[in-house]
């Protein structure tokens, strides 16, 4: 997948009178059960996305005789996993809401966006989003939420330490010396553990000038020159002089971080937008600003999508795309981004947003899709290549290791699996 950027404001103000088809009415097909699986991204059983789903099936239940849809939701940490092996078992859902689709596009196995769903919902995605979505030129990903990062700091700390938000890689430094030397556990939270390595890693790539893809062919260049030099700044720079905490950022999970965050032990940290409401709940005074490149200003910063796919199993491609209509209608869509802060995915959806106050903050995240860049989810290979980044990513920064030889081996690695998935 070529390097996508997400100019989302001017194509608000384009697309700001229109509307996305709500229920498309009863099916009139007879007794289906569709069976959904979703990640969960609340962090109780109260902010469970179960809660959220399960209301929104029996409503459409309602005015949908005849469908009944079957709701599981599972942990981000195994959803994938989860999937993958229901589907290796033949027991595929019937939808899914994941990280993750190309592999099964490649292998056939999913409806195209256009056998499920109606014309005015498929045109109502965000172009560049619709566009992550397709493999060989057909959409299968959906796009289901969005969003983007920040770099959090914790205002009391910085003001304790004498210093202002940094605008480059060196006031990141400085700043978290002044942190180090006000006592403060963490100075700057490098989460490079299992759980969302890839993102942190992304983040920081994009700062240095690199990226995870070679834009002249779309292969993996995770060893580059810029990749390289970033990570070997990260190892002298932050954690060689002992900035990130007591915790080994290749053993500190995203979670974690966060949650020392809100208890007020971390002066930064790179965040996504429902780290506000949790630290807004701890009564953490807290700014944001994008991240800073080496020398200042990025060209692009990162964006993530989380996807829904349909699959072909069952056969029952009119019941999912009227099922899918009715999630995809506004009303559904700021329900579900309104709760965990995130960033919706259709045009529509994003005007509403951009034109309440209450979201004031969310905002800040919508202006940074203008440049932003997502993962290479159109490769098929992504999800293998993620996981190997997660497993061994943390290793590149600890002291005494060759940043450059562990990037080369998860290069290679990375481009001898998108061979094998582009030979299948």
């Amino acid at each position: 997948m070529r390097h996508r950027y997400l100019g989302i404001t001017t194509a608000i103000a384009v697309m700001s009178t229109m509307g996305l088809a709500g229920c498309s009415g009863t099916t009139g097909s007879g007794d289906v059960t569709l069976k959904l699986v979703a990640a969960d991204y609340g962090n109780s059983p109260e902010t469970s996305s179960s809660v959220y789903w399960k209301k929104l099936a029996s409503e459409f239940e309602r005015t949908h005789p005849g469908i009944t849809v079957d709701v599981d939701v599972r942990s981000w940490k195994t959803v994938d996993a989860d999937v993958a092996a229901l589907v290796k078992k033949g027991q595929a859902p019937d939808m899914a809401q994941v990280g993750s689709f190309a592999d099964y596009a490649e292998a056939g196995k999913l409806y195209s966006a256009d056998q499920v769903l109606s014309v005015p919902v498929q045109s109502g995605f965000v172009a560049q989003l619709a566009a992550a979505g397709k493999v060989d030129q057909t959409q299968y990903g959906l796009p289901f939420v969005a969003s983007t990062r920040l770099l959090f700091y914790n205002r009391k700390l910085f003001d304790e330490a004498g210093i202002s938000a940094p605008k480059d890689w060196d006031d990141i430094r400085s700043d978290a010396e002044a942190l180090k030397a006000e006592g403060v556990p963490v100075p700057f939270a490098l989460p490079l553990g299992t759980e969302e390595s890839q993102a942190e890693t992304m983040m920081w790539l994009l700062s240095g000038g690199g990226g995870y893809t070679n834009s002249t062919d779309d292969s993996y260049s995770i060893d580059s020159d810029e990749n390289v030099k970033t990570f070997e700044w990260l190892q002298k720079n932050l954690v060689g002089k002992g900035l990130t905490g007591p915790v080994k950022p290749g053993e500190l999970d995203r979670a974690d971080a966060f949650k020392q965050f809100t208890e007020g032990k971390v002066g930064m940290l790179n965040g996504h937008p429902t780290l506000m409401n949790s630290a807004r709940k701890a009564h953490v005074d807290f700014g944001m600003v994008p991240m800073p490149g080496k020398d200042g200003d990025v060209k692009s910063s990162m964006g993530v999508a989380d996807w829904m796919m349909a699959f072909k199993q069952n056969g029952h491609a009119q019941q999912i795309g009227e099922f899918l209509d009715y999630v995809y209608n506004d009303k559904n869509v700021m329900d579900f981004v309104k709760q965990y802060d995130l960033l919706p995915v259709t045009y529509s959806a994003n005007t509403l947003m951009a034109q309440d106050t209450a979201h004031n903050d969310l905002r800040e995240f919508q202006k940074t899709l203008d440049n932003a860049e997502l993962y290479p989810f159109g490769k098929s290979s992504w999800s293998q290549v993620s996981d190997e980044i997660k497993k061994n990513i943390g290793k590149a920064v600890e002291p005494g290791a060759d940043p450059r030889q562990i990037l080369t081996r998860i290069s290679k690695d990375a481009n001898t699996a998108d061979a094998t998935e582009a030979g299948k």
